[in-house]
């Protein structure tokens, strides 16, 4: 099977066209796998690192409002078009599989010009343009969650990175907190906000640290690249020594490679709503203080909401989030073991672990419509 697999750009989107590329290998050892993308994209140093071929296209950025870019946007089109045709003939694609995006608005209307199936996956609870217009062209189209509006979308999940789809936090416990020098024992928050970190749930968090750390708690933070030492500062200020002694009570990093460890060594998160992260929490039983960015069509909160609803987690409007709130939705939660595992099960009830097969078993599907086809 010869896969092409769309999706550059975010992390949301090159993750798991990642962990899919992996189960397509692993389905069928000689499938032959390109993931598209551009220059721009986290994908030029993402997707060479893990082994996969990258073809790049030329970026079609989508204004989410008119602009004088919205002009340009049918020539960005057609060339971005055109070099996906080239892309798809010269790999003999047997399938394209779109993740949203600017890099799969392209790849779909070059797989419909040269007839190569299509399949959609869509992340996000309110589904972008790019994928409203490629669930047109296909009947093979995964989505996150239920009540995602698409048409026929088919409740896959969303394809994981297998460290995280096979974590057993209980047995890898002991191991997270020793990874990042954490006392084995004391109840364990884990903050995190994406590679770059969250200015409001840094300030937050950096003004609750003495009440939490008060409550006998423990604190792993992700900060963002650049932001260690002044989080280092604000720790010192409040009369805390961060990541001093051999079991510190306050770890700021500037950013967690093994998030698998991460979610092993916490008892609960605090975090935004991306719909990766709020699919490997549901995954792994993690329950989590969610703090939606309040950007683009809401998307994040609605991607947190089904946890939320099933009891799985917690929602706090990114405006409302402040010390004082950070630490009475917090304090309470850590300090009460029998709540955190009973939110733990009510998430992993909307967890999905095995959504890269079942996105597999479409994306072969679909394929073998083309075989049929000839």
């Amino acid at each position: 099977m010869k896969v092409v697999l769309a999706g550059g750009g975010t992390a949301g989107h090159i993750e798991p066209a990642l962990a899919t590329a992996e189960a397509v290998v692993r389905a069928d050892p000689e499938a032959q796998v390109t993931l598209l993308g551009t220059e721009r994209g986290l994908e030029v140093r993402l997707v060479p690192e893990r082994g996969y071929e990258l073809a790049l296209i030329p970026p079609v950025p989508l204004p989410r409002r008119p602009t004088p870019d919205l002009l340009r946007l049918p020539l960005r089109v057609r060339a971005a078009v055109r070099r996906t045709t080239e892309v798809l003939r010269s790999h003999h694609a047997d399938v394209l599989v779109g993740f949203g995006g600017y890099v799969a608005l392209p790849a779909y209307m070059a797989a419909r010009r040269l007839g190569v199936p299509i399949v959609v996956h869509e992340a996000n609870a309110k589904p972008g343009l790019a994928n409203r217009v490629g669930a047109r062209f296909t009947s093979f189209v995964g989505v996150a969650s239920p009540g995602i509006d698409l048409p026929h979308a088919e409740h896959v999940g969303i394809p994981l990175r297998r460290s995280i789809a096979l974590l057993d936090r209980d047995t890898s416990r002991a191991e997270g907190r020793a990874f990042f020098g954490l006392d084995p024992s004391l109840p364990t928050l884990l903050v995190f906000g994406g590679s770059q970190g969250a200015r409001r749930i840094n300030e937050a968090t950096a003004g609750a640290l003495p009440a939490l750390l008060d409550a006998g708690f423990q604190v792993l933070h992700a900060v963002g690249q650049g932001n260690v030492d002044a989080a280092a500062e604000a720790a010192a200020a409040s009369g805390i020594a961060a990541a001093v002694g051999p079991r510190p009570r306050y770890v700021p990093v500037p950013y967690i490679d093994r998030m698998d460890l991460a979610y092993a060594a916490a008892d609960l998160a605090v975090c935004r709503a991306g719909a990766i992260t709020c699919a490997e929490l549901a995954a792994v039983g993690l329950p989590a203080v969610y703090v939606p960015l309040p950007h683009g069509n809401g998307e994040q909160r609605f991607n947190a909401l089904p946890t939320v609803s099933a009891g799985g987690g917690v929602l706090v409007p990114d405006g409302e989030l402040n010390l004082e709130r950070l630490a009475a939705e917090v304090i309470p939660l850590l300090g009460d073991r029998a709540r955190l595992d009973a939110m733990g099960a009510a998430a992993v009830t909307l967890g999905r672990r095995d959504a890269d097969d079942r996105l597999v078993d479409m994306v072969r599907r679909a394929a073998a419509q083309k075989s049929v086809g000839g």
